[in-house]
């Protein structure tokens, strides 16, 4: 019989909690990877994964919790801590280098208790609809951003890399979006989340178009960018340097 793996979102937000029990292996992970990628996608403000019924069997299975939690530390400046974990898992998890980033606690209470402590993240949202007017809204937004929090010397190269998330909606996914700016740790985060599950490429848009050099242009200006495919649509997400303070 095939093993079985259960993820459960139990909240989203302000912090999100994601229930795991079963037996995690090579097969199963999809289902984790897939959990996880939409307790993010909302951004919260902690992501707690209670790994308390979950069982790593081999290895590999270790190798594909590290693939699927500890790799997804880059982006969105989203803390996770692990909770509840066996012993034998907890000490693997805490041997692997992929992890040195995700936090571990012994139980829920005490998981809540290491958010709390963390700097919470500035963060603005803000709705748009796919019209061409969303550039310019988005584009005022990331300014007065950058001036409240005085990072106004990152306005300039935010505001390039927010118009050409949203204009690449605007001429492809054709659907309502969500963009987030915010900062942490001396870093901007950018991120646009529409309801297409159409994948965007480095040349979606060329030079000649309206809006820029989509997202040639993103990958010139930002430290790293990627996506985040989920059930209803994706996140694209960048990250550039705000200023040396952090």
């Amino acid at each position: 019989m095939a093993n079985q793996l259960v993820c459960r979102p139990e909240q989203d937000l302000p912090v999100a909690v994601l229930r795991v029990s079963g037996v995690l292996d090579l097969v199963t992970s999809d289902a984790l990877r897939h959990a996880v990628a939409r307790s993010l996608s909302v951004q919260p403000a902690a992501l707690l994964v209670d790994v308390a019924e979950l069982e790593v069997t081999d290895p590999l299975g270790l190798q594909a919790l590290s693939e699927v939690i500890c790799q997804t530390v880059e982006w969105p400046a989203v803390p996770i801590v692990l909770y509840g974990a066996g012993a034998d898992t907890a000490a693997a998890l805490s041997a692997s280098p992929d992890c040195a980033d995700v936090g571990m606690a012994e139980s829920r209470e005490r998981a809540l208790d290491d958010v709390v402590d963390e700097p919470e993240p500035r963060r603005i949202r803000l709705r748009l609809r796919p019209v061409p007017d969303a550039c310019r809204q988005v584009r005022q937004l990331v300014n007065q951003a950058c001036a409240a929090w005085q990072r106004r010397e990152a306005a300039a190269a935010a505001t390039l890399v927010a118009t050409e998330l949203v204009a690449n909606v605007v001429r492809h996914a054709h659907t309502t979006m969500e963009f987030t700016v915010g900062l942490r740790d001396g870093r901007m985060w950018l991120t646009v989340r529409d309801g297409s599950r159409r994948l965007p490429r480095p040349g979606d848009a060329g030079p000649t178009e309206a809006g820029g050099r989509g997202l040639r242009l993103v990958r010139e200006l930002t430290e790293s960018w990627g996506v985040l495919p989920v059930s209803d649509g994706k996140v694209v997400w960048t990250q550039l340097a705000a200023d040396t303070r952090g």
